[in-house]
């Protein structure tokens, strides 16, 4: 319990009444989080339950409908360049022109500004970071010229580069060998002994008790976040994988019915407030399911909570 004259620590990420939604299809759904910092959290669900457009979210890459997102306790714009980023392989140009230490490079951007280039500090600290990965002997290496595991390597110590206190990773082991994965994993628990915060996207579901401190589990909504021994439970999982498309599609029957509403009441457009003010019914459509409800260790996120409430995970 805190105590008067206490310094709260603000979240590494924290999330408040997030929708995003694409040509009015929610992908997600009034999410409420909190990530605390120097944990290592892994984000897991099905294809398409928008873990990626969750970690887009954070990074203003994808607009959110309603809600916001703050990064200790600022806007991301503020505090950018203490956040790193390892997107996806496949959203990469490969055959872009490129070696390998270019691309490490491109992580000191953002501390030297748009009319310095990187000097001979910058070149230390990339081939600092490739050593890391075990990356060293390919820093001359044309970019496509690497395998996919090779690649994968290259864009962490991209983001080791940026010596940022968040990372952001989009399914890091996707597609990587064996020997890379436990690398990447290294590297990655090392991270978090210096304090820093991960939070990963994830899709193997045999690894994730060994690899993360705490699990955030999502299918559109937010099934339940915590500590991994609490939350990674079967019956979460069921909740998680076991009825998405009855989840989109009540969650796509809501933001039509309520637009409906909109004009025969004359209210504001669809933001917190008038979502909250409408009628119960709206929010809960005859004959829908109900939503799938967090199991030990998280609370159900349909109940509003109160405005300042502590939402960081138990």
């Amino acid at each position: 319990m805190s105590r008067p004259g206490d310094i709260q620590t603000p979240p590494a990420v924290e999330l408040h009444d997030l929708t995003v939604a694409y040509h009015k299809k929610p992908v997600l759904w009034d999410i409420d989080l909190a990530i605390p910092e120097g944990e290592m959290v892994g984000i897991i669900g099905p294809n398409g339950a928008g873990k990626s457009t969750l970690i887009k979210a954070v990074l203003g890459l994808v607009p959110a409908a309603t809600g916001w997102v703050r990064v200790f306790g600022e806007s991301y714009a503020s505090r950018r360049r203490e956040v790193g980023y390892v997107p996806q392989r496949e959203s990469v140009d490969w055959d872009f022109p490129v070696s390998a230490l270019d691309v490490v490079l491109m992580g000191t951007y953002g501390r030297l500004g748009w009319c310095r280039r990187p000097g001979a500090a910058e070149r230390k600290q990339a081939l600092g970071a490739l050593e890391r990965v075990g990356m060293q002997d390919f820093a001359r290496r044309q970019i496509s010229q690497l395998s996919g595991g090779q690649q994968q390597r290259v864009f962490l110590a991209r983001a080791l580069a940026q010596n940022a206190r968040l990372y952001l990773m989009d399914e890091p082991f996707a597609g990587v060998d064996a020997a890379t994965e436990t690398a990447i994993v290294n590297v990655l628990r090392d991270l978090k002994q210096q304090g820093r915060t991960l939070l990963v996207v994830h899709h193997d579901l045999q690894t994730v008790e060994g690899y993360f401190d705490r699990v955030v589990l999502v299918n559109l909504r937010l099934v339940a976040a915590g500590p991994t021994r609490e939350v990674f439970t079967r019956d979460n999982l069921l909740a998680t994988y076991g009825g998405r498309l009855t989840i989109l599609d009540q969650a796509a029957e809501t933001v039509r019915r309520f637009e409906d509403w909109l004009p025969q009441t004359g209210a504001e457009p669809p933001h917190s407030a008038a979502r909250a003010a409408a009628p119960q019914r709206l929010l809960s459509p005859p004959g829908a399911p109900p939503p799938a409800q967090p199991q030990h260790g998280a609370a159900p996120q349909a109940a509003r909570r109160p405005p300042g409430e502590n939402h960081a995970l138990p």
